[in-house]
């Protein structure tokens, strides 16, 4: 169970992704440094809108484009997987991408992942927690 943050712990604004493929798999990312994979996204910068701040993470980490059909799938909040203390704030937006991607800026590694694979991943608690039960209903 997540414990709420307290008035004091950092948050942190991102807009990440649900990526599905049609072979039922969700793309995950890991981050240089980082042993966590997690949605593909990023923060959200003062005064950016959370799409334009996924279009624009988007094409950073993967040179992915933001497609016409997104689904918005709400707000989430979980503990920080690369930051001790700190909370994300996340705006989640899903859609449908069949080609393959390259890691770039940050990211370090990129995988499509099956249900299969998932328990043997290391995941971010917002993935795990809250992405993951989305994906598995979705997938369907």
């Amino acid at each position: 169970m997540t414990t709420l943050p307290s008035d004091t712990a950092p948050v942190i604004c991102i807009a990440a992704a649900l990526i599905l493929d049609a072979q039922g798999r969700t793309l995950l990312v890991r981050k240089r440094g980082s042993s966590f994979f997690m949605q593909a996204g990023g923060k959200i910068e003062p005064g950016e809108a959370p799409l334009a701040a996924l279009a624009r993470e988007l094409q950073e980490e993967l040179g992915v484009h933001l497609p016409s059909e997104v689904s918005y799938l709400g707000r989430f909040l979980a503990e920080a997987a690369n930051e001790d203390g700190h909370w994300v704030d996340a705006e989640l937006y899903s859609f449908r991408l069949d080609r393959n991607v390259s890691p770039a800026a940050e990211i370090e590694e990129v995988i499509w992942a099956t249900e299969e694979m998932l328990p043997t991943i290391q995941l971010a608690p917002l993935t795990r927690d809250e992405v993951i039960p989305l994906f598995c209903c979705l997938r369907q």
